[in-house]
């Protein structure tokens, strides 16, 4: 009986969620049809007012060039994750349901009521295990799961509606796109799976002998699909550089430290960090570099990432042969490509100021990197490369690191500074990990 109420609870609020979803596209439909507002941003905007789901389909568009307009991929940009508190009762609430059968207090001796943050699908508080541990909870949002296979189902709907009566849709099925989606989404709300992210790069750091990163311990006792247990870690973020200098001598060390520890994790670990912003990566007060919430990461191959490095190399040089054919490894093609007409759209898209001085590349402004990302996808779209999409969340890291770059070491290039390893001779995941 009550399985079977609980079944039919979530009927109700799918019907709901599908009501809420109706009438927000309605407005939409009006401010449209009234306003004539720019599409994209009338799209984001929406997307945004429909809630979790429509903002993690946002990101994915924001973050996936190869596949949707340019202008609809930095209008995406702009998504936010960030949302309201929930009050401390639907957090308490949460956990009562997570831990049936066991009185909270046996488990946690205090748990903060103002959360810590608050995102599209979780909220995070801090709190004191009973044994006297400072942990973080990382709590899943009351219905986040309904609401998430709801919206897909309609997502998946309309992706069906439209391949009928546009055939020819650009690039790829929207219905296989929307699969990718959900696989993806439903990871990001399976606190299981973000645990053994996190434990697949403690076990890289151990493997690797890395002493100067670390990651929170997880609590896996304390710890289900819906709640995250983990250690909580001290320090600043890597933003703010009058903090960091109070614990590291050199910043630009704790940034290159940073950033050879992601750069070996792309080849050594079963999946890296895809978001490591501002707020995810931390100085701890011991000088260690705390990487923290693992719920996004992404999977790539190693001989795609020696392709990007030697592709990256090959610009350097001004070497656009070697430009073709290491963007023939890093994407994917069923045609059969002409090296040498790719080679010279590469020169025509590089051969403006931008190369007045190669070295400069990387350094560019953030908005420039972008651009250089989606023209380089455009001109591969041109000869029928697609790239996977953990080359958009590659890159997007390396716009995040460009940030820390202008704060950390403002005078320095660290892409031509010798204690950077952005390409390890090392062995590969598979081995390392089991």
């Amino acid at each position: 009986m009550n399985q079977r109420k609980k079944q039919l609870l979530s009927g109700l609020r799918s019907i709901a969620r599908m009501g809420e979803t109706a009438v927000v596209a309605a407005k939409a439909g009006i401010k449209y049809a009234t306003e004539q507002p720019n599409q994209a941003q009338l799209m984001r905007e929406t997307f945004e007012e429909l809630g979790s789901t429509y903002v993690k389909l946002g990101q994915f568009i924001a973050s996936t060039p190869s596949l949707f307009p340019r202008e609809y991929v930095e209008e995406f940009q702009k998504c936010l994750d960030q949302t309201p508190a929930l009050p401390f009762s639907y957090i308490q609430q949460v956990l009562a349901e997570e831990f049936a059968g066991q009185d909270l207090n046996d488990i946690f001796q205090s748990i903060e009521e103002k959360p810590l943050a608050s995102a599209s699908i979780a909220q995070v508080h801090a709190a004191v295990l009973k044994t006297g541990e400072d942990v973080v909870i990382k709590v899943q949002k009351p219905n986040v799961e309904t609401i998430l296979y709801t919206d897909l189902g309609v997502v998946h709907f309309a992706a069906k509606m439209f391949e009928r009566i546009v055939p020819k849709v650009k690039f790829a099925s929207l219905s296989d796109i929307v699969n990718e989606i959900r696989v993806r989404m439903v990871r990001e709300v399976d606190f299981i799976e973000e645990a053994q992210n996190l434990e697949d790069f403690k076990q890289y750091l151990q493997a690797s002998q890395n002493t100067i990163a670390t990651a929170p311990k997880v609590y896996h006792q304390h710890s289900t699909r819906r709640v995250l247990t983990m250690e909580r870690l001290y320090g600043v973020p890597l933003t703010d550089l009058d903090v960091v200098k109070k614990y590291a001598k050199d910043p630009s060390q704790v940034l290159i430290g940073a950033m050879n520890t992601w750069f070996g994790s792309l080849m050594m670990c079963p999946s890296f960090h895809a978001d490591l912003h501002a707020g995810n990566l931390m100085l701890l007060r011991d000088g260690r570099i705390g990487f923290i919430d693992f719920g996004i990461v992404g999977q790539l191959q190693p001989e795609v990432w020696s392709a990007c490095m030697k592709f990256m190399d090959a610009l350097q040089q001004t070497d656009y042969d070697n430009m073709a054919k290491y963007m023939l490894q890093m994407g994917m093609t069923d045609q059969n490509i002409d090296t040498a007409v790719l080679s010279e759209d590469l020169q025509r898209l590089f051969s403006g100021v931008l190369l007045s001085d190669p070295q400069e590349l990387l350094s560019t402004k953030p908005a420039d990197l972008n651009d250089i990302m989606l023209d380089i996808v455009g001109v591969g779209e041109r000869h029928g490369i697609r790239f996977p999409r953990d080359f958009a969340l590659l890159f997007k890291q390396m716009l995040y690191f460009d940030r820390f770059m202008r704060v950390l070491a403002p005078y320095t290039d660290i892409y031509a500074d010798n204690r950077l390893q952005m390409l390890h001779d090392i062995e590969p995941a598979s081995k390392l990990m089991h």
